[in-house]
């Protein structure tokens, strides 16, 4: 086993990174050099722009026939979807108030990967992790949608539009790049550098201004809402997912970076769409906001925590 001082640097140098940025990014926001159109404006270019544009280059520079093993998403599907029927279950069991059971599962169980899950794995492993991690953000990105839809449509009583929802999966940039790029790969189609170097510069403003955008949007003034309800939906998210997902990954034999992209993508915080898809549809957007903001401050040390250990054993 290493010493614990450099298993404890190794995963301080995974968390910091990302804990400055967003710390930064609240504090431009809190000096007005970063405003709502701003965040407005970056957060559709990095969903439809950068990090499609992140994920297509990863993707398209690996041998797909060869290097990857597709037994990790199918993994990881599993897991969430077994782990959201847990979530249902006990949502049903220990919250009163049924509006509210959609918005502490899906705050549960959906992970902000494609933002800071991506940049835990990337300040983790380098660039040699998007090939991974891609391909488990694009399968695991699809469930979260269906999943996030039946349980919203289930607490607040209204019926589930199975067309809509299939409609907006087909039109996720981060899908679309994700398959494009895979089929590319898979047929060894070799497309011209400077498409390439084009991509990889729209590639490399993604994490930074993710994060920043990210950092910006946290409201720690709405915590004092339902505070009990949004606790128990970030220990389900924070503690109960990495756990489940991490120890099946080490039973399921996964092992080095397959079982550290496991780890940190379930580590990540709940996802700012979660937020988005209550506020549409009518529900308690306030409680969304809470656990959004409650996980992404905790799982900094969370995540640390976790990586010490995992580290510590040899596991990662």
């Amino acid at each position: 086993m290493e010493s614990f001082l450099s298993v404890l640097n190794f995963s301080v140098s995974i968390t910091l990174p990302i804990f400055f940025i967003l710390a930064l990014g609240a504090l431009l926001s809190y000096l007005r050099m970063i405003n709502d159109n701003f965040i407005d404006v970056a957060s559709k270019l990095v969903f439809n722009i950068t990090l499609p544009a992140l994920l297509f280059i990863s993707i398209v520079k690996t041998d797909l026939t060869q290097s990857t093993d597709f037994s990790l998403p199918i993994f990881a599907v599993t897991c969430v979807f077994i782990l959201f029927l847990v979530f249902e279950f006990l949502s049903a069991k220990l919250v009163t108030n049924k509006a509210d059971r959609g918005v502490i599962v899906q705050g549960a169980f959906r992970s902000n990967m494609g933002i800071i899950g991506l940049a835990y794995c990337v300040n983790a492993y380098g660039d040699s992790v998007f090939s991974i991690a891609s391909i488990y953000l694009g399968s695991v990105t699809v469930l979260f949608n269906i999943l996030s839809v039946i349980t919203l449509n289930r607490s607040f009583n209204k019926q589930a539009n199975i067309t809509n929802t299939l409609k907006g999966i087909i039109k996720n940039p981060l899908i679309i790049s994700i398959v494009s790029a895979t089929i590319i790969s898979s047929l060894e189609i070799n497309l011209p550098e400077s498409l390439l170097k084009t991509g990889g510069y729209f590639a490399q403003m993604t994490l930074p201004l993710a994060l920043l955008c990210a950092g910006a949007t946290l409201s720690f003034s709405a915590l004092k809402n339902d505070l009990p309800l949004s606790s128990m939906a970030s220990i389900g998210k924070l503690i109960i997912k990495p756990l489940v997902l991490t120890l099946a990954g080490i039973l399921w034999g996964f092992r080095g970076m397959e079982l550290g992209v496991i780890f940190l993508m379930s580590s990540a915080p709940s996802a700012s769409a979660g937020y988005i898809m209550v506020r549409a549809m009518s529900g308690n957007a306030k409680l969304a906001a809470n656990i959004i903001v409650l996980t992404t401050m905790f799982s900094l040390i969370s995540t640390s925590i976790g990586i010490t250990l995992l580290r510590t054993y040899g596991l990662i």
